[in-house]
């Protein structure tokens, strides 16, 4: 070793990059969507994540997670028919959702979901019926990639989210029927809080 220089650091003491954070991070969400571990257990492990700052730091939170691991949840599809349907209340969110809003229309309601996933890719044809998707206050939506079609598209989401939230991101077409992305409405809420006895 030359005289006066430091000696190298080993590489658990080596920083580790923002990118490196939001690898563990994101692991971290869908071993606890799998089942693999607890809500109370995710918190912990998010907060030591984000505040990592060296690989000794990031490695012990992944250690007991396989290496690779596929998606426990299938897609999600769901057809509106002739009759419409409505998906809502507490329901396991999977990753990818695909909805056909058919005659009778499609209704997709997240806001009483507890969803730890960092994404959530919907794919919406309005067809006749249309597709309506309610998200809950601090969740954002990336509807860049969605075309309007004749029955259109509209985006009444905010831009604002909350840390550990999920993005969704949609994709498809608003048919002739629309599609709509929104928070809840204040009728909505009201509803909420009376079945919740508040």
């Amino acid at each position: 070793m030359t005289a006066g220089l430091p000696e190298p650091a080993r590489r658990d003491e080596w920083r580790v990059s923002h990118d490196e954070r939001e690898a563990v991070v994101e692991r971290l969400n869908t071993a606890a969507a799998d089942g693999r571990i607890d809500l109370d257990e995710l918190d912990v492990r998010l907060g030591l994540a984000l505040n990592a700052k060296t690989y000794a730091d990031l490695a012990p939170l992944t250690a007991d997670l396989p290496p690779e691991f596929p998606v426990s949840q299938e897609p999600l599809v769901l057809k509106g028919g002739m009759h419409g349907v409505t998906r809502s209340g507490r329901w396991d969110v999977p990753g990818r959702i695909t909805v056909y809003g058919g005659m009778g229309a499609v209704k997709l309601d997240f806001t009483q979901t507890e969803c730890r996933l960092p994404e959530i890719q919907i794919e919406a044809q309005g067809q006749m019926g249309g597709v309506t998707i309610v998200i809950p206050d601090g969740w954002a939506a990336d509807t860049s990639r969605m075309e309007a079609g004749l029955g259109g598209f509209t985006d009444k989401t905010t831009r604002e989210r909350l840390p550990r939230t999920p993005l969704v991101r949609l994709t498809g077409s608003g048919g002739t029927g629309g599609v709509v992305i929104r928070h809840a409405s204040s009728w909505e809420r009201r509803k909420q809080r009376r079945l919740q006895g508040r």
